[in-house]
Formats: C-alpha cells, sequence, structure tokens
C-alpha cells in the first residue's frame, strides 16, 4: 500500500490493456470495461512485477478494505479528530468491532492498533524528514495527547527518539551538501 506510486502503477497498468479506469484508490480499482479473463491475467502479471495482485475472495477484499481505512485514519488525522478508530472502522464496514479486530489479528498476524501505530509513526518520519514542523505540532496533526506520547511510541517502533531521528536527517543532508 505505497498510496500515489501504487495508484500509478495500477492506472498504467489498466490502460496497458486499452481499459479506461474510473477510479484507482488504495486497495480497489474500478475500470469501465469489463475485463475478460484474459485480460484480468495480464492485469495480474503486470501487478505482479511491482509486487501487487489482484484479490477477489471475499476475505482479501475485507482485509484490503480495512487496511484502507486504517491508512485513511493514520495519515488524515485531522478530519478524523472526533471519532475514535474502532467508531470510525465499524461506520464504514458492516461488522461489528470486534469481528473485524479479530479478523484482522488473524489474517496479518498483529493488531489493529499495531497495525494503526505502526502507520501513524510511518506518517510521523514522513513528517520530520519532509516537513519543518516541530514535535510538538507533529504530535498534535498526527493525533497524540502530548510530545511525551509520540516520543514514546516512536521509540518503541522504530529503537531511536523523533529527535534523534530528525538529527540523522540533518546528518545525511548535511553530508549531501558536501558532496
Amino acid at each position: 500500500m505505497a498510496c500515489d506510486c501504487c495508484r500509478v502503477l495500477i492506472k498504467e497498468e489498466i490502460e496497458k490493456l486499452g481499459l479506461t479506469p474510473l477510479n484507482v484508490d488504495l486497495g480497489e480499482a474500478d475500470v469501465k470495461q469489463n475485463l475478460t479473463d484474459a485480460q484480468k491475467e495480464k492485469l495480474n502479471e503486470g501487478l505482479k512485477k511491482a509486487g501487487l495482485e489482484i484479490i477477489e475472495d471475499k476475505r482479501g477484499i475485507l482485509l484490503e478494505k480495512i487496511k484502507k481505512l486504517i491508512y485513511d485514519y493514520a495519515h488524515d488525522g485531522v478530519a478524523k479528530r472526533n471519532t475514535n478508530f474502532s467508531s470510525y472502522l465499524v461506520k464504514h464496514l458492516p461488522y461489528d468491532y470486534a469481528y473485524l479486530a479479530n479478523f484482522f489479528s488473524e489474517m496479518q498476524a498483529t493488531t489493529i492498533e499495531q497495525y494503526l501505530i505502526r502507520l501513524k509513526i510511518d506518517k510521523v518520519k514522513e513528517l520530520i524528514v519532509l516537513d519543518d514542523l516541530t514535535l510538538s505540532q507533529i504530535a498534535d496533526k498526527m493525533q497524540y495527547s502530548s510530545v511525551a506520547h509520540l516520543s514514546a511510541q516512536f521509540k518503541k517502533v522504530t529503537g531511536l527518539t523523533p529527535t534523534h531521528f530528525k538529527k540523522l536527517k540533518e546528518k545525511r543532508t548535511a553530508v549531501k551538501e558536501s558532496e
């Protein structure tokens, strides 16, 4: 689920087959025409080169929907401030949270909460590297109650503090500039 890169790749693979992509999003793609079995096979071959594949079984589709919702929630936290995650998930899927949590854990060998935390930390790393936000601003943007809470989760997932991670980024930038 590498977001924009995957969307572009999927769209290109669909267009190579002479088909019209209507909507390409994380975990799903709508095509104007009906795909033949041969077209599905060619599309799947093209996607596999990038580590992706067509998923048609109901369990796989549900898993991808859950992952997409977790991704959206982790990366668009500001819009979701008034909704806790379990309510957000149940609002978008026709199952209760206990079922979704058990299903996800069975399929992924991790909990929904741990997966969400990893995605949030990935977003935090991106914000540290790409933006000039303070840790306080990042904590607020990512819905952490405090910088201390953000730092504790960051260290638990990465083994580094956010400050140390930022210093490593600055050190790499300085080395690149001196080359």
